[in-house]
C-alpha cells in the first residue's frame, strides 16, 4: 500500500467550527430578501461547506441578486465571528504531521482568498501549509475534483499518496473524483452519516496521526 505523505485540508467544519457563524446568517439574509427557508436545519446542513455563490444558486436565488445577497450575508456572518473556534487538538495534530520528514500539507477550500487571508492571520497553524487553493484559483469547485488536483500538483505530489480531509459529502465526492483517499472529519461534520464511507473516518482530529 502506498504511504500517504500529502495531506490536503478543507477548512470550515474540518479545521475550524464556523457553522454557527455562517449558516444562521445565511438564513436570516435570505428571509430578509423574500426567500423563505422552510426546513432551516436541513437547508443549513445541505448548503454548508460550498462557495457562497454556489449555496445561493442551489437555493434558487436569482442570478442578478446573488452578489448583493452574498455580500450582505458575509457581512452579517463576520459580526458573529466570536462563535468560531478551532476543533480540539487541530493545532497539535497539524504540527505533528508537519514535523514528519517527507510530509506535505496544503489546503483546498471554497473560501474566498480574502477569507483565507483572514483565517491565516487569525490562526498561526496556517503557516504549516505549503500551498493553498481557494475558490479564486480554479474554474470549478467541489464536488468537482479540480481544487484538490490543483493542490496535489502545486505540492509536487501524486494522487495515490495524497489524502483530502473534509467534512461534507461534496468533499468526499471531490476526493474520489480526484483519485485521492478521503478522511472524513466526523468530529466536525454537520451530517456525519453522509461521509460514513470515508477511507479514514476521523472521530477526533488526532486520528489524523493514524493515517
Amino acid at each position: 500500500m502506498t504511504k500517504i505523505n500529502t495531506f490536503i485540508f478543507d477548512i470550515d467544519g474540518t479545521l475550524i467550527d464556523t457553522f454557527d457563524m455562517y449558516m444562521p446568517a445565511m438564513v436570516e439574509t435570505l428571509r430578509k430578501h423574500g426567500y423563505p427557508v422552510k426546513d432551516e436545519q436541513a437547508t443549513m446542513k445541505h448548503l454548508f461547506g460550498i462557495t457562497g455563490d454556489d449555496a445561493l444558486r442551489l437555493f434558487g436565488v436569482k442570478p442578478a441578486e446573488r452578489a448583493a445577497i452574498q455580500k450582505e450575508w458575509f457581512a452579517l456572518a463576520y459580526q458573529r465571528e466570536d462563535r468560531v473556534k478551532p476543533f480540539p487538538k487541530i493545532p497539535e495534530a497539524l504540527t505533528e504531521l508537519a514535523a514528519v520528514s517527507g510530509n506535505r500539507l496544503g489546503v483546498a477550500t471554497s473560501k474566498l482568498r480574502t477569507e483565507y487571508d483572514h483565517f491565516a492571520e487569525t490562526y498561526p497553524f496556517a503557516q504549516l501549509f505549503d500551498t493553498v487553493i481557494t475558490s479564486a484559483d480554479t474554474v470549478n469547485h467541489k464536488p468537482d475534483p479540480e481544487p484538490i488536483l490543483a493542490a496535489v500538483e502545486k505540492l509536487g505530489a501524486r494522487p495515490e499518496e495524497s489524502v483530502y480531509v473534509g467534512d461534507t459529502v461534496n468533499d468526499l465526492r471531490a476526493a474520489k473524483a480526484a483519485g485521492v483517499k478521503f478522511a472524513g472529519a466526523l468530529y466536525g461534520s454537520a451530517n456525519p452519516a453522509a461521509i460514513k464511507d470515508a477511507d479514514y473516518p476521523l472521530t477526533s482530529s488526532l486520528d489524523l496521526l493514524k493515517i
